[in-house]
């Protein structure tokens, strides 16, 4: 760890005019504030605003910038105007990291940072070829850095809480491949996830809303998750109205990635 974290501080520093994307998320966290520190403040942090990012990453970015001093740029990257986007088709990141550098390009003449590691590039990652496209780095790809060595790094950092959060995809990605993203039914994902962390004592959730259901995940998931889940069902079956989602409800185990398509169970 100790070779890596220098050579990282290394590589940032020897860099012109970095621009960090950060989602709000541990791995976009942890970079922008190592950054900003191996920069002395040098770097700009860019964070998008839109119905796909939960309001708690909004604040939890908002509210570090305050705390550490960042130059930060709340963006508005258009993906919603981008119907290739909207269509949300198997490649949809591709569409969404298009948008994003290309709106982090026009802020200025900066190197384009993100807070992908070593982990993310054994999964399926189109965003990843929009990065090199707009030929944004990856440090911690670059100097050998896993999740794990993330996480450890933002606890040396002290960053709290953030050390520990949970992976959490955009919202976009609750909306089954294939149906359009509409950001009503985004905004109801966010309300029926939120309401359910706050009455559950669930690690994981997530509200995938597939074609001829919505379908609350949980994990773990047993006999008291699906009571608390039940008595939740009004609350949640009001917030899919608001949305215009008049589609059953079901409770299920949580399942990784389960609104692709090729991952879909009839």
């Amino acid at each position: 760890m100790s070779r890596k974290l220098h050579d990282l501080r290394a590589l940032v520093r020897g860099l012109p005019r970095p621009a960090v994307a950060v989602s709000g998320g541990v791995d976009s966290m942890t970079l922008a504030t190592l950054v900003h520190q191996a920069r002395s403040g040098d770097v700009v942090m860019a964070h998008a605003v839109s119905p796909a990012v939960p309001g708690t990453a909004t604040d939890r970015v908002t509210s570090e910038a305050a705390r550490q001093g960042w130059t930060l740029r709340l963006v508005d990257a258009h993906e919603f105007a981008d119907e290739a986007y909207r269509a949300n088709p198997s490649n949809r990141c591709f569409f969404c990291k298009s948008n994003l550098y290309a709106t982090i390009a026009a802020l200025g003449d900066h190197v384009i940072l993100s807070g992908t590691n070593c982990d993310d590039l054994e999964d399926v990652r189109p965003g990843l070829e929009a990065a090199r496209n707009q030929g944004v780095r990856h440090p911690f790809v670059e100097t050998g850095f896993r999740k794990a060595d993330v996480r450890a790094l933002a606890r040396t950092l002290s960053l709290g809480d953030i050390a520990e959060l949970p992976a959490s995809p955009c919202l976009s990605s609750r909306i089954e491949t294939g149906r359009w993203i509409e950001p009503a039914e985004l905004k109801a994902v966010e309300r029926i996830e939120e309401l359910v962390r706050g009455h559950t004592a669930a690690d994981t959730v997530r509200c995938r809303v597939r074609a001829d259901r919505v379908v609350v995940e949980l994990s773990p998931f047993g006999d008291r998750a699906v009571a608390a889940l039940e008595a939740l069902r009004p609350a949640i079956v009001a917030a899919m109205t608001e949305a215009g989602l008049r589609l059953p409800l079901v409770f299920a185990p949580y399942r990784r990635g389960s609104a692709f398509l090729d991952q879909r169970q009839s």
